[in-house]
């Protein structure tokens, strides 16, 4: 080997070893930030005859497990999701509220029947009466509170889902924008690495609100796609989603009658059934929501809500109610409309004739709502059917409730079981999905940036730089020796 091949092997190898330890120190610095992948300097041998011999840089690898990434951006989606709808089943669950609850349906409706209980012992007594009045009127503000809670959780998806698709909207614009400027940089012989750590980040970013697929393209760009197939971005312009929020979202409002709307891709409203293309992540997580959960709690409750309503108008319990009249709950103070149940909790209202406060009066809860007079101040005979209308075993005048007879009692407890249950059985399948997810989410990290490892991988460059410099010293030795000769 001639001199200057050795000078020249030393001097790549140089090269090769203060490029490595650039690397690593990137690698340490850079553990922390997300979406950085470890990097590895791509070395091979020279060509003796062409360049005498010695090591050349291919260029610098990132060290990506591609399978387990994609496994994991799913696994984020389906955590994201089950978290959501965990979260919104625990807030109907303290909406209802729980058997050891003073301020739970049951309990106020317990509080309702101790109350006409009391009033049937004392039916001249207005105190007693009084206390019946302020515990309707204590019922029918939960049952309308209740309501509220389900519509402010509509309301708080539709918030969502529009926040979501302006997220969505703006990281496909920049996965966009770093696919073109990995293009250029890869086409002109740089490193394009830092760009492709930020266009995974946004990747990331977007898979919490809709799972998608990855799938390389030419010059280091790649395509995305929804899990159900939906074209996010493929090419230089990404898709673009619309969604208009409907403001505050009512018992009345769905997506069938026009009120609420689903979204927009390209400018084409996706029908109900298309909708399935964005399953998974927060996006879907919002709709079912907004469409399907809390309309399924609404029902429920606008149900509970019409069989109070029923029992206490029928005329067996008052005497006085003219055929389809209302008793001593009312739909806005008329009466119900069998077709229009839906946001009944919201309307349900104690009878003003009932409560002094709005010109009622007190002896009307135990004479009738038509009565002419005050009648017998010891008659209990309405207070005592008060009770049993309660208490009773009988089949929903709700279509929304189940068609076994049951008490009023019995039918609120199961209201908030029913909450309780979904909730648990949601906390349940969201658990595993976290678990899942930060299993996939810890390999990923292992597979990162390991300062052992690196501190290990500076040591051997330091060696391979100290031999190097090494040859080039002897090399001047030897140089040095033949000049001295000549």
């Amino acid at each position: 080997m001639s001199l200057s091949s050795a000078i020249s092997n030393a001097l790549s190898g140089l090269t090769a070893t203060t490029r490595g330890t650039e690397i690593v120190s990137t690698n340490v610095s850079n553990k922390t930030v997300s979406g950085y992948a470890r990097r590895e300097v791509e070395l091979s041998s020279r060509l003796y005859a062409a360049n005498g011999g010695g090591v050349a840089i291919d260029g610098v690898r990132r060290m990506v497990n591609a399978g387990l990434l994609a496994e994991n951006r799913l696994a984020m989606a389906r955590a994201t999701n089950s978290g959501t709808i965990t979260t919104f089943h625990g807030t109907m669950e303290t909406s209802f509220g729980t058997a050891n609850d003073a301020t739970s349906l049951s309990s106020i409706l317990t509080a309702f029947d101790a109350a006409i209980a009391s009033a049937t012992a004392r039916p001249d007594s207005d105190v007693r009466l009084q206390d019946v009045l302020d515990s309707a009127q204590a019922l029918t503000a939960k049952i309308s509170a209740i309501s509220t809670s389900i519509e402010d959780a509509r309301t708080t998806a539709e918030k969502a889902i529009a926040t979501d698709v302006g997220k969505l909207n703006t990281a496909l614009e920049r996965v966009a924008e770093l696919n073109r400027q990995i293009a250029v940089t890869s086409a002109q012989g740089g490193d394009p690495s830092s760009l492709i750590d930020a266009r995974q980040a946004a990747i990331d970013e977007i898979c919490t609100i809709v799972p998608v697929v990855e799938v390389a393209r030419e010059n280091g760009r790649i395509a995305l796609f929804t899990k159900g197939g939906a074209t996010l971005l493929d090419g230089t312009i990404p898709a673009k989603l619309e969604f208009t929020a409907a403001g505050r979202v009512t018992a009345d409002m769905t997506v069938a009658n026009g009120a609420l709307v689903t979204l927009s891709l390209n400018g084409k409203p996706l029908a109900e059934a298309e909708m399935s293309v964005f399953a998974g992540g927060s996006i879907a997580a919002n709709f079912q929501i907004r469409d399907e959960l809390a309309p399924a709690y609404q029902t429920q409750i606008d149900g509970f809500a019409r069989e109070l309503y029923a029992r206490f108008a029928d005329p067996a319990l008052d005497t006085t109610l003219a055929a389809g009249q209302h008793g001593l709950f009312t739909d806005l103070q008329g009466n119900l409309d069998p077709a229009n149940e839906a946001g009944l909790a919201n309307r349900l209202a104690v009878a003003a004739p009932f409560d002094p406060a709005e010109g009622g009066a007190l002896w009307r809860i135990r004479a009738g709502l038509n009565a002419t007079g005050p009648g017998d101040l010891g008659e209990s005979g309405q207070l005592m059917r008060m009770a049993a209308a309660l208490s009773d075993n009988r089949l929903p005048a709700s279509t929304a409730l189940s068609g076994v007879p049951r008490t009023m009692l019995t039918m609120s407890s199961d209201l908030a079981s029913g909450a309780a249950t979904a909730r648990l059985g949601s906390e349940s399948a969201a658990y595993q999905d976290q678990v899942h997810s930060q299993g996939l989410r810890s390999a990923l990290l292992a597979e990162g940036v390991d300062t052992d490892a690196e501190m290990e991988a500076l040591l051997a460059l330091e060696k391979a730089y100290a031999a190097n410099a090494k040859v080039l010293q002897t090399v001047n030795d030897m140089l040095d020796e033949i000049l001295r000769l000549t």
